[in-house]
C-alpha cells in the first residue's frame, strides 16, 4: 500500500491520507483523490499549527499514527513531543489510549522532553529485525540548546501502545 501523508498549516485539516495514492489488495489504483483528515490540534491565537511530522506504521491488527505536537525550533524553549493514536483502518479514526480521537486533539505520549533534552519531536520510525526505534531530534540543554539527533528503543505495552525513553 502506498500512503502519502500531507502536512497542512490550517487547523482544520492538518494531517491527511491521500486515498488516490492507496492501492487495493489487487494493486489497482483507487478512483478517488479525496483527502481524509487524520489528526488535529488547536493552535493558540497567533501561533503556528502545533502538529506536524506524521509517520504511519502497521503493527499487528492496527495502524499507528505518530505525530509531533506543540512547538519546535525554539531551542531549549521548545515544547515539542511525540504522540500517537491507533486505528484498525488506515483512514482512521485514530484513537489514543484514553479513547480520545486524534481529530479532537487526542494523542498518547510516546516520548517527551526532560531536564536535559527539550523539544523531542519530528519523529520517524525504524524497524530493524524484531526491534523498533524512534528517531527524532531534541535540544540539548547541556550544550546550549544544540539540536541533537536521538534514537530511542520503543517498547510496546501489554495492551499494544508504543513508549520510548530518552
Amino acid at each position: 500500500m502506498n500512503i502519502r501523508l500531507a502536512e497542512k498549516t490550517d487547523i482544520d485539516a492538518l494531517v491527511e491520507f491521500n486515498q488516490a495514492m492507496a492501492f487495493e489488495t489487487e494493486g489497482k489504483r483507487l478512483d478517488t483523490d479525496a483527502l481524509i483528515s487524520l489528526a488535529s490540534r488547536p493552535a493558540p491565537r497567533g501561533e503556528p499549527s502545533p502538529i506536524e511530522a506524521p509517520f504511519l506504521i502497521s503493527r499487528g491488527d492496527y495502524y499507528y499514527l505518530f505525530a509531533s505536537f506543540d512547538f519546535c525550533c525554539r531551542g531549549v524553549n521548545s515544547t515539542y513531543f511525540v504522540a500517537c493514536g491507533r486505528s484498525r483502518e488506515v483512514t482512521g479514526p485514530y484513537i489514543d489510549v484514553n479513547g480520545r480521537p486524534m481529530l479532537e486533539g487526542g494523542g498518547s505520549i510516546v516520548i517527551q522532553g526532560d531536564a536535559r533534552f527539550k523539544g523531542t519531536g519530528h519523529n520517524a520510525f525504524l524497524r530493524e529485525g524484531d526491534r523498533d526505534y524512534l528517531v527524532y531530534h531534541a535540544y540539548d540543554v547541556e550544550h546550549a540548546g544544540t539540536p541533537t539527533l536521538r534514537i530511542s528503543p520503543i517498547y510496546w505495552t501489554p495492551d499494544g501502545w508504543p513508549r520510548a525513553q530518552l
